[in-house]
């Protein structure tokens, strides 16, 4: 099978990878990832860019989180070293994401959420279990003693000339059951809006825009990219947002929430979630891997 058909029926015998926005399979089963032709390394911060561009470039949410420390994926393989790979650890956009299943770490600082992970669909099956344990080990040399991720299982598509076109399938957290993280259930169900490029526009960032806050200029260019005329000087931004949205096309959906996955990191400490556990989803509970 090659990495751009439609995987097999047991989801759990492929891996996900992205270019451009677009998912592709890769069987766990072709083998072929040589740990010694790859390094993983944390992005210093005057090259953190070049993980933003890539993120942008090929994840299918088009955005880049709030981030503490990314993690690169390098293939070394000659004529020269290439990003292929980009792990992030940053901050939920609620404390409560982190205190409310590491009741004794301090959140942003000793408990971080797995906010992105995507691999190129030149690299071999069976690297993301390989990079994300490279990741949590240089994490924890920084103090890092908790780590919260979530898989969405809902699927997201953009709209083109020829009409709707999935870019994501949805996934249920297969590299976290793989890594014996715990499951810690559902988050519960939402409205997200929703653009025609597939992207979410976030409460938050339409607040800014409304409320004239700082970093409102681009979500304005966003949108503006998207089809919206652009906002007149001294325009109140509550009625320049709505008439923006409704000139791109955006749409209000409901979301069953994400699943939730959480590990302790670093040295062995015996301390035991706050949060309950639960028996791992499987793909015939929605989503894939």
């Amino acid at each position: 099978m090659s990495a751009y058909e439609q995987p097999p029926l047991d989801l759990g015998a492929v891996c996900q990878r992205w270019k451009n926005r677009r998912h592709s399979w890769r069987p766990t089963s072709e083998g072929g990832f040589d740990p010694a032709r790859y390094r993983v390394r944390e992005m210093p911060k005057h090259l953190v860019h070049t993980a933003q561009a890539f993120v942008r470039a090929h994840h299918y949410s088009a955005s880049w989180p709030a981030v503490r420390f990314a993690y690169a994926l390098i293939d070394t393989a000659p004529p020269g070293s290439s990003l292929v790979g980009v792990l992030t650890l940053g901050i939920p956009t609620q404390v409560a994401v982190l205190t409310s299943v590491f009741g004794r770490l301090t959140p942003y600082e000793e408990s971080l959420e797995l906010n992105r992970l995507v691999l190129h669909d030149e690299v071999p099956a069976n690297a993301e279990t390989w990079l994300q344990a490279r990741a949590f080990r240089l994490a924890a040399a920084r103090g890092v003693r908790g780590i919260v991720a979530h898989s969405d299982p809902e699927p997201r598509t953009c709209l083109t000339s020829d009409g709707p076109e999935l870019i994501f399938p949805g996934h249920y957290g297969t590299i976290y059951q793989a890594k014996g993280m715990d499951y810690l259930g559902k988050t519960r169900p939402r409205r997200l809006t929703m653009l025609p490029d597939g992207s979410v526009l976030h409460d938050r960032a339409m607040s800014k825009v409304r409320n004239g806050e700082r970093g409102r200029g681009g979500v304005e260019r966003r949108l503006v990219a998207l089809g919206a005329r652009p906002r007149e000087e001294g325009e109140p931004g509550r009625a320049w947002l709505e008439e923006a949205l409704q000139a791109v096309g955006a749409r209000v959906v409901s979301h069953g929430g994400n699943h939730r996955y959480a590990a302790y990191i670093g040295p062995r400490t015996g301390r035991r979630l706050t949060a309950t556990s639960y028996p791992y989803p499987k793909a015939d509970q929605g989503g894939a891997a």
